[in-house]
């Protein structure tokens, strides 16, 4: 019996994960139909998603598998893939020991991708501008995606109880 219950909690995990990933995947691939998934000033739908880690900590593997999907299918080059993987899996791993803190789970996502992908701007898309720009372009964005949908994104799930605590 015991075994039993920890293989459909193992088998629930990997599915809270996959479904988080492919969510993610998808919301990039809209946000690059829209334009708005790269560039200085990124808005991609898909960090939203980074406070899912609030309710599980499936998000974690499901942001971060996600992130690496989405940044090899929509053609980023490699030094995107691999920092861009990095810097979500990070925000979302620090977001997980903020569950206590409601609002403060997006802030992670925002910082990592403030600190990081200013410099995958400038050596993988060659962008030449400053460093502090590039950070506050990109903080910008994070803010309006991970911050401010993700937030309206967890106050909902937890409003209507879409998604329990796990």
């Amino acid at each position: 019996m015991k075994e039993n219950k920890e293989r459909t909690s193992s088998v629930r995990y990997l599915t809270t994960a996959a479904i988080i990933a492919a969510l993610y995947v998808v919301l990039t691939g809209i946000s690059a139909m829209l334009g708005i998934s790269s560039g200085v000033i990124q808005v991609r739908l898909s960090e939203a998603l980074a406070v899912l880690p609030f309710f599980t900590s499936a998000a974690v593997p499901g942001v971060t598998v996600g992130c690496f999907l989405a940044n090899f299918l929509i053609g980023s080059p490699l030094p995107d893939v691999i920092f861009g993987t990095l810097a979500s899996f990070l925000g979302v791993l620090a977001a997980s020991f903020l569950r206590k803190h409601k609002y403060l789970v997006p802030l992670p996502t925002v910082l990592s991708n403030m600190l990081i992908i200013p410099f995958v701007l400038q050596y993988a898309y060659g962008v030449k501008d400053a460093l502090w720009y590039l950070m506050l372009t990109v903080g910008i964005g994070e803010v309006i995606s991970a911050g401010l949908l993700g937030g309206l994104l967890l106050h909902t799930l937890q409003k209507y109880r879409l998604f329990q605590k796990q």
